[in-house]
């Protein structure tokens, strides 16, 4: 009888402390199929067509990508664990690389320059963009004024600008010298900012205006217009880099899917939204 007794207590620990893990299982395997995604407004937005496209055949696989961190910050969620995969335009620092940042190269997007829906003109030239910017020609031809959408003096689209030509350099510097400027800090405020505010121009990753079906008007820049043809023949100067950082051993879902990312098919995807892909080696493990 005695047996008996104490027999019953242990089982049921047993059974109750078994029960107790069984939750935190199911919730690692849950973690180990989420994909956790950030980075740069125009990079989220090429990632769109390719996790609809890789859900369809991966049901189980899920994903968190929030609002554009940009490069920066999406590489320090990287480097802390946060996140899984950061898609930047930018290159990494010697600091982020010895925090075991890795990049791996994927590609590249036209920087278009943009404008409103009811902007008169479809061309610009260099010396038009110069003289916008540094409050040369305020007008355009219907007599609405320009207003010019900057972005933060060390972004990269500012950075893009800027090089150009000398004189758009000095034009960028100029207006941001100038007060009552419009700044936008992301892609997405950019792009919304050039759509709400009349008259004005702006710059814009192609493949996110294309991904995010946005109704800007796209200009040509010295007669060429912003396309993965014009880029990659060297026609089109402006372009922004779409690259992957990671760091350490992927998980095995986040793998996966980069391997689809730059897989025939994948590349297939981003190509119909304006990117080039250059990728050759990948890096991440």
């Amino acid at each position: 009888m005695h047996r008996s007794t104490s027999f019953l207590p242990v089982t049921l620990f047993c059974f109750l402390i078994s029960s107790s893990f069984i939750p935190l299982a199911r919730t690692d395997a849950v973690a180990e199929q989420t994909v956790r995604i950030n980075g740069s407004g125009t990079g989220l937005e090429m990632m769109k067509p390719l996790i609809e496209a890789y859900v369809k055949s991966h049901p189980g696989v899920k994903f968190e990508m929030e609002k554009p961190l940009g490069s920066s910050g999406a590489i320090k969620a990287v480097i802390a664990g946060v996140l899984d995969i950061a898609v930047t335009s930018k290159p990494l620092t010697k600091e982020e690389e010895a925090r075991g940042a890795v990049i791996s190269i994927f590609g590249r997007t036209p920087l278009a320059i943009v404008a409103g829906r009811n902007v008169p003109e479809n061309n610009v030239s260099t010396a038009d963009l110069e003289n916008m910017y540094s409050g040369v020609t305020r007008r355009w031809t219907n007599g609405e004024n320009i207003r010019v959408v900057l972005r933060p003096q060390t972004d990269i689209d500012t950075v893009i600008l800027s090089g150009l030509s000398p004189g758009m350099a000095k034009a960028i510097v100029r207006a941001r010298s100038q007060q009552g400027m419009f700044m936008a800090v992301t892609d997405p405020e950019s792009n919304e900012a050039v759509l709400k505010i009349g008259g004005s121009i702006g710059a814009s990753g192609l493949t996110g205006i294309m991904a995010g079906k946005l109704p800007l008007r796209i200009l040509s820049l010295n007669g060429v217009m912003p396309a993965t043809e014009a880029l990659a023949d060297g026609r089109y100067p402006l372009s922004k880099d779409l690259n992957f950082v990671t760091r350490g051993r992927l998980t095995q879902a986040a793998a996966d899917f980069l391997d689809f990312t730059y897989s025939k098919k994948g590349r297939a995807i981003v190509g119909k939204v304006g990117v080039l892909v250059t990728a050759g080696r990948k890096a991440y493990k």
